[in-house]
């Protein structure tokens, strides 16, 4: 058979989009629990609910334990099975490579390193009750390159596979090296080796880094080294030197050492089979980060440690950038974080975004509309959703509707300021409104999303507003209405010259009804109803419930 050209990232105008079979994809992806794909008979059982909630992508976890038990003994009939079910299902993978690291722990190596703390050094920390005391933790240390050399072994294994029986079909789009990495319990490593690294001078290419291209690093950077301009480097040779918060100095630290490790496991695999590689990260939970309406939880926090200190968050994220040039991306995982802002600071430096860890809930599932339509988002991926049926999860009418109208959210999405997505949560208990109307402009006209209701209680929505042309507008979603008015300062009238009811067939949109009175709140607004809008009592039916979420509209203006 013909090998199908490699998955790969293409350059658009305004970000990159992933080309799978030559054509621009979107990963409409949920992540399984981290055991599951170690099994083909777990997941025979698990590929049909896969299917039936729309996932065209899955990301699953591969192991360093699992495929190399034996130092220099390969084992990937496993592996071969579950990428050869994925493929009959037809379901494409990102596989996630748990080698050094998993959630800041290296609980997946292979009994042989576990058990070789002299060629497989561990990080030590520092104990709570008495700071001079060293405890050893369940992390290998990344000044150890006998992990750094066996883990790139392992994975340019793994990548020379996956080429050899996977080539020709790309099953596999898309590799995560390594997962959440960095120090947990501390904000850096303080064993034998890192204290050598620490006690020698600043690294030649970090300073040449920071001094070349401060006023490019991101805002958190900045803010959390504001002495560490163009002028006081010059007179800082040691980590030590470069002050201000010790914490926030150790980070950077382990940063700049994580990356260099993840980028020679990285380059390594590429060296053998080139698909789009990057690492996912563990977010820190500040009052900047935090999701206010997300629940507090024991995990994470705000200070290095309390996450995984060393990680690509955004405080560190241009050293990531800098120093791990072998991944094309560094990615944020969202659970308890401000959904949106997260998205806006992993697009710096203009990278791609993508979410290969988030909620699964009907929460994290609105949130995906912002992610696709406002940040060019490659894909989402809600985490467990091997545990969950198609009929409990919420993905599974957002994904449906995504996957129709994809064609027209790849192409928006590789032009520049051509859709906006959005998401209107559930009222507060005390009846307060947490999402605010969205106020947008696109060409000649300022568009008003706000939510859709004229009685009762206000539902939630979602969805994504896209420029087709000049006056044409898809709407696609549930539960908002949109309202135009023209930018020219002659316009003394702006109404709806016609609004259609869409579906998709055969990827081309086609009218379904054409839509007026009601449903455009006598010429007011485009109104895309929620499935189950509230009437209130009110004794006449003037809200209609949904029917395809997908809509067309042309706003006009009179001119004097």
């Amino acid at each position: 058979m013909t090998s199908k050209p490699i998955p790969h990232l293409k350059n658009t105008e305004v970000s990159k989009q992933l080309i799978v079979d030559s054509e621009p994809f979107l990963i409409l992806g949920g992540e399984l629990q981290n055991s599951s794909f170690s099994s083909h008979e777990y997941m025979n059982e698990v590929w049909p609910r896969l299917k039936g909630a729309n996932y065209n992508t899955i990301f699953a976890a591969v192991s360093w334990e699992q495929i190399e038990p034996v130092e220099g003994e390969y084992d990937f009939l496993e592996l071969d099975r579950v990428i050869t079910a994925a493929r009959e299902h037809g379901l494409h993978l990102v596989l996630l490579w748990f080698g050094s690291f998993k959630n800041g722990l290296s609980t997946y190596v292979p009994p042989w390193v576990k058990i070789d703390p002299v060629r497989f050094p561990r990080v030590k920390l520092r104990a709570a009750e008495a700071r001079d005391d060293l405890q050893t933790a369940d992390i290998l240390s990344v000044f150890g390159e006998g992990s750094m050399h066996a883990d790139a072994r392992a994975y340019a294994r793994l990548m020379q596979h996956i080429h050899d029986m996977d080539r020709d079909y790309a099953t596999v789009i898309m590799m995560q090296v390594e997962n959440e990495v960095g120090v947990l319990g501390d904000s850096r490593d303080y064993g034998k080796l890192a204290e050598q690294a620490f006690s020698e001078p600043i690294p030649n290419d970090l300073v040449q880094f920071l001094r070349g291209d401060w006023t490019q690093m991101n805002q958190t950077f900045r803010s959390n080294f504001p002495h560490l301009d163009e002028t006081s480097l010059d007179q800082m040779t040691y980590w030590k030197q470069l002050g201000g918060d010790p914490a926030l100095i150790d980070e950077l630290f382990m940063a700049y050492h994580y990356a260099r490790y993840v980028n020679h496991i990285a380059n390594a695999g590429k060296q053998a089979y080139p698909l789009p590689m990057y690492t996912n990260t563990w977010q820190k939970y500040g009052d900047e980060d935090r999701d206010q309406n997300a629940p507090l939880v024991a995990a994470g926090g705000s200070e290095p440690g309390v996450y995984p200190s060393g990680g690509g968050v955004p405080s560190v994220l241009d050293i990531w950038q800098r120093f791990a040039p072998a991944l094309d991306f560094i990615a944020p995982d969202i659970y308890l974080n401000d959904y949106s802002k997260t998205c806006a600071k992993y697009r710096h430096r203009n990278q791609p975004l993508l979410i290969p860890e988030q909620r699964r809930d009907e929460y994290g599932a609105r949130r995906v509309w912002s992610a696709f339509g406002s940040y060019q988002c490659l894909g989402t991926a809600p985490f467990g959703v091997d545990t969950v049926l198609p009929k409990d999860s919420p993905f599974t009418m957002h994904y449906a509707l995504l996957a129709k109208t994809s064609k027209y959210i790849l192409a928006a999405q590789a032009r520049e300021n051509d859709s906006v997505g959005f998401f209107f949560d559930e009222l507060s208990a005390d009846g307060k409104d947490p999402s605010q109307p969205i106020r947008t402009s696109f060409g000649d006209w300022d568009l008003l999303i706000e939510r859709a209701f004229v009685f009762g209680t206000p539902g939630p929505g979602f969805g994504m507003v896209i420029q087709l042309q000049r006056d044409d507008f898809l709407l696609i979603g549930k539960g908002y209405q949109v309202s135009f008015q023209s930018r020219d300062e002659r316009a003394h009238f702006t109404g709806i010259l016609r609004f259609e009811e869409k579906d998709v067939e055969a990827g081309e949109l086609r009218t379904v009804r054409l839509l007026n009175g009601d449903e455009t709140r006598s010429g007011k607004s485009a109104v895309m109803p929620a499935d189950d809008p509230d009437y209130g009592g009110f004794p006449v039916s003037i809200t209609i419930p949904a029917r395809t979420g997908i809509a067309m509209c042309q706003p006009y203006a009179l001119m004097e």
